[in-house]
């Protein structure tokens, strides 16, 4: 059965359109007119700001114009990771969407679920003539997964709604009222090369099948981090032989917990033996520490050949020393919101070649002056042995308001249909409220959305059943929108 044929079909159909259509962050091009040409054909107001968000207006249907005009938003950006043995160019294919059993995947590569199912519930909403809903502003921002510059250019005036709806989070159960902000540290340092000394032999060691994940959502899941699994490991196999660095690849996206990397080295010939069994020493102590979470660990060693020059041994120790000495997860967990991470860091991106050391982390937190204590944790590590650090694209969290009208409004429709509590939750990912509150600064926000699972990485799925509890609800919310 494919995708298109799920029910609800509406809400389907607009997200296999959709994912036909390449939309990687700072790619938008396609997509935004994607966009202004669904607007245009339903003759509703379709307007581009100066930055590239595409703003739809659709009047509200009978007997609902008194209502209070409610703002729709999702990003149309999706992350862009796969498999490493997958074949696929996502600038210029569509995402090859497949049905297992009730979940729905990608062959692959991440699924765009974050946030096309959002996209495609406003669309189904705006082409659709039978769903009773208030005056409706649908926000499409760009660039939410590498710097929510959408959000941040936002012009405030273009807007008169009173209630936000984030179609953004991605547990059927729950209702966002918070979230973190975040910082990205980005570092750079020129090391020194060396002739690759004659007697010894290149090795190249390669971690996959890690689970990765979203780096704010899954931080306190304890999965593996491949770039610090992969220090950790030549750390050790440095400490009793001469080892010196070649090239270092691991990670891929700002955002996403790292599930593979590879780094090739050389090490002496005398010491050869020595070292391989102190790999898989370390090897079992991983699979050991990790069994009841990473389930499909593959770590493997192998000769390589030698390359002409390899990193000179005391910038191999300067880098393996502060790689080894980054904070990486939790940083502290809040006091007042119980189960909430407050802090945390992700070491997103290594990257060791042409004689350059550089890397990407991402800093995270729901209260501003830990933001900051975290931020400059990572950012002296990597001064002290002597890099340049930037660090760029400081967005604000999303403040929790318990007494929020419309989270009451929310609360009581869905116990109404479920017959259950909604767990009401700030999360540690960065939601692009936080930001929009600066522009709409009396407007009433709140974020929910269907289950997905392994956002940001291949393993990427959205659960059949759980949104079309999702649609019931939201249609359930846009009827119950209060008298202006």
């Amino acid at each position: 059965m494919s995708v298109r044929n799920q029910e609800p079909n509406a809400l389907w159909n607009h997200f296999a359109d959709l994912n036909a259509v390449p939309r990687p962050s700072k790619k938008e091009e396609r997509v935004i007119e994607f966009m202004m040409s669904f607007g245009r054909e339903l003759n509703l107001e379709t307007i581009k700001d100066k930055i590239g968000n595409v703003i739809i207006k659709k009047p509200a249907s009978p007997g609902m114009e008194n209502r209070k005009k409610v703002i729709l938003q999702s990003h149309l950006d999706m992350v862009h990771q796969k498999n490493g043995d997958t074949v696929f160019d996502f600038d210029k294919e569509g995402i090859k969407m497949r049905v297992q059993g009730d979940w729905i995947d990608a062959e692959g590569t991440t699924l765009g679920a974050d946030n096309g199912i959002g996209v495609a519930t406003i669309m189904a909403t705006l082409s659709s003539k039978e769903i009773a809903h208030p005056p409706l502003e649908a926000l499409f921002t760009i660039d939410e997964e590498t710097g929510m510059t959408g959000a941040k250019e936002l012009d405030g005036s273009l807007f008169n709604g009173e209630i936000l709806l984030n179609l953004d989070t991605e547990d059927d159960d729950e209702l966002s009222i918070g979230c973190a902000g975040g910082i990205d540290t980005n570092t750079s340092y020129q090391y020194h090369t060396i002739e690759t000394p004659s007697n010894s032999t290149g090795y190249e060691i390669q971690i996959k099948g890690l689970l990765g994940g979203h780096s704010g959502m899954d931080i306190d899941s304890g999965r593996g981090n491949a770039n610090k699994w992969m220090a950790r490991i030549l750390w050790n196999l440095s400490q009793q032989n001469d080892l010196f660095l070649d090239v270092f690849d691991g990670g891929g996206l700002r955002n996403a917990i790292p599930r593979e990397a590879a780094c090739s080295f050389n090490i002496s010939n005398a010491s050869s033996e020595k070292m391989k069994l102190e790999f898989e020493k370390q090897k079992q102590i991983l699979i050991t520490e990790y069994k009841s979470i990473e389930n499909n660990i593959s770590i493997e060693i192998s000769e390589t050949s030698n390359s002409e020059k390899v990193i000179s041994k005391s910038d191999s120790v300067k880098i393996l020393n502060t790689l080894c000495s980054l904070h990486n997860g939790v940083y502290r967990m809040s006091p007042d919101i119980d189960g909430l991470v407050e802090t945390s860091s992700s070491l997103a991106r290594v990257l060791i070649k042409d004689g350059a050391f550089v890397t990407q982390s991402l800093q995270r937190s729901s209260v501003e002056s830990t933001k900051d204590e975290i931020a400059m944790t990572i950012k002296s590590a990597f001064e002290n042995m002597g890099c340049t650090v930037t660090q760029s694209g400081d967005y604000p969290g999303w403040k929790p308001n318990p007494n929020s009208d419309i989270l009451t409004i929310m609360e009581n429709l869905y116990k109404e249909l479920f017959h259950e509590e909604p767990q009401v939750k700030a999360c540690h990912a960065g939601l692009e409220c936080g930001i929009l509150g600066k522009h709409l600064p009396n407007v009433d926000m709140i974020s929910f959305g269907p289950n997905i699972r392994a956002a940001h990485s291949p393993d990427e799925k959205v659960q059949i059943s759980s949104v079309q509890k999702f649609w019931k609800y939201y249609i359930a919310t846009l009827k119950a929108i209060p008298v202006t």
